[in-house]
């Protein structure tokens, strides 16, 4: 097949792995961006997304010539507004080529010849490039992928190019970006996204997974989609619930089916695996878990790994830290930003702190479970952050549960309450789900009602301890009590708007 020459501008679909072809542009890649070295590849900025990307040849199509074919395989909500937003561009930019050409003549009054359509916008890192665009063709270079940003598709298209795998991950102590603060205190952020794309070389280390609920059984999942051996264990052992709350499997078997193997205890789990992760509800599970009989500690010993994903609070992370280093363990929180559906699809956001090692050795399973992660420092830190961002969210959710009743309250549409907000600068997918499921009267739990109570009043704990004022999560705190008090708690967090209606 005849090598497809592309230049700075021009338009494409990039594919990643097993995930759909995504709209791009070709741009520029930052200065201080070192090139990697293997096979000829392009510098890719996605439209709909935030994502740039090392894309190779054969991972490329020219955009116009493949439009129909892509849009009949992917009909995504997300997909759509990437292409229109491509549309849009193509439309601005022919206007200005029109512009252009209007205006500037030769001393005779002739148009001169319009050059080739050159797609460039204002946030294109290097306009240079441009100067001359034949000495910029970027098929000449010779570049290996690092690891590539996510495109924001979800899994599922079925569409495949002939092309061979991507090459594998850099390790991502080799990814990290850091980023200093005026406090002195160091994040380390991913520099690129670690969601799922296909090209995840497993660790050959053995995965122990604990709690296989609404978050933990997406998880598990999608390490063993990615190749990844894995041992779990599940508090609850007559069932656990996957994908949808009505499913319920005796013990552990889907994911024996799946391919994982199964562990009696967690100390059983923690002495057979090198890296023994768990998700369970709250700060009294995290303990008992690792503390109680047959509990992790008993089966930990130097150098094995225990990663906490729970969101519980800060002392408590202290707390296992500690037992688990006394055994010469090494530990590490990271907890999860997300949903059920979040965790299904491989897009969560993990926040780490504590051991930086196990961070890095835990590469290759933050990439398929997540979208990105970020290190922050020491144990603790994680914890912290993740009840701010859980508070946020809850409060925000029970305002909008308020907004809505008042509407109807007043003699005004919900749906057209919705409508409105959903375009003006309060939109989101989460206000659109949400809002979509109270007026559907849907609450089957994507996140539990009764954990984002939970972190609430572990967020108002914090502050209380950091001697800082919380009314707007106080407030909400009481809201959610009033939505368990009616039964909720077992429901989504969208189910607090029932706390209005009785």
């Amino acid at each position: 097949m005849a090598t497809m020459h592309l230049r700075i501008g021009d338009l494409v679909w990039g594919k990643l792995g097993r995930y759909p072809p995504w709209p791009g542009k070709v741009v520029s890649p930052p200065k201080d961006l070192k090139k990697p070295r293997g096979k000829k590849c392009h510098f890719v900025k996605f439209f709909g997304t935030e994502d740039h990307a090392w894309i190779k040849v054969e991972q490329l199509k020219p955009y116009h010539a493949h439009k129909e074919e892509m849009i009949k395989i992917n009909k995504g909500k997300r997909f759509q507004q990437a292409v229109d937003a491509v549309e849009d561009f193509l439309k601005k930019a022919k206007g200005k080529e029109q512009q252009h050409s209007d205006g500037k003549g030769d001393s005779k009054g002739k148009k001169t010849p319009n050059k080739p359509l050159k797609i460039l916008d204002e946030d294109d890192e290097d306009l240079s490039a441009l100067k001359d665009p034949s000495e910029k063709d970027l098929a000449d270079s010779d570049p290996e992928p690092s690891t590539m940003e996510r495109l924001g598709a979800g899994p599922g298209s079925g569409f495949k190019w002939e092309s061979s795998p991507a090459s594998s991950m850099e390790p991502i102590s080799k990814r990290l970006k850091i980023i200093e603060e005026d406090t002195g205190s160091t994040s380390i952020q991913a520099a690129d996204s670690t969601a799922i794309n296909g090209s995840i070389t497993p660790t050959d280390k053995r995965i122990g997974f604990l709690g296989l609920g609404l978050m933990g059984s997406g998880i598990v999942s999608n390490l063993l989609k990615m190749g990844h051996v894995v041992t779990v264990w599940n508090r609850t052992a007559e069932k656990v619930q996957v994908k949808e709350p009505e499913d319920s499997y005796p013990q552990c078997d889907l994911f024996i089916q799946e391919g994982a193997r199964l562990g009696r205890t967690p100390a059983e789990v923690a002495s057979m695996c090198d890296i023994t992760f768990s998700c369970v509800s709250d700060p009294k599970a995290a303990r008992d878990l690792v503390m109680g009989p047959s509990g992790v500690l008993q089966g930990i010993r130097p150098g094995k790994c225990y990663v906490e994903m729970s969101t519980v609070d800060p002392e408590t992370i202290t707390e296992l830290s500690q037992v688990i280093t006394s055994r010469g363990g090494r530990f590490l929180e990271a907890p999860v930003a997300g949903s059920q559906q979040l965790s299904n699809d491989g897009m969560l956001v993990i926040l780490a702190a504590g051991d930086r090692t196990v961070y890095e050795d835990c590469s290759s399973c933050f990439q398929a479970m997540g979208k990105t992660s970020f290190f922050l420092g020491e144990a603790g830190n994680a914890a912290r952050m993740m009840l701010i961002l859980n508070m946020v969210q809850g409060s925000f959710m029970a305002t909008i549960a308020e907004g809505l009743t008042l509407a109807q309250a007043t003699g005004q549409s919900q749906q057209t309450f919705l409508d409105i907000l959903s375009q003006g600068q309060m939109a989101s997918t989460f206000v659109d789900q949400k809002c979509q499921n109270i007026l559907q009267g849907n609450f089957k739990p994507d996140y539990y009602l009764k954990h984002i109570q939970k972190d609430l009043r572990l967020a108002i704990s914090m502050g209380d301890t950091a001697n800082h004022p919380t009314p707007m999560a106080a407030a909400a705190n009481e809201v959610y009590k009033r939505a368990k008090a009616l039964d909720q708690s077992d429901n989504d967090i969208s189910a607090v708007y029932r706390a209005y209606i009785h």
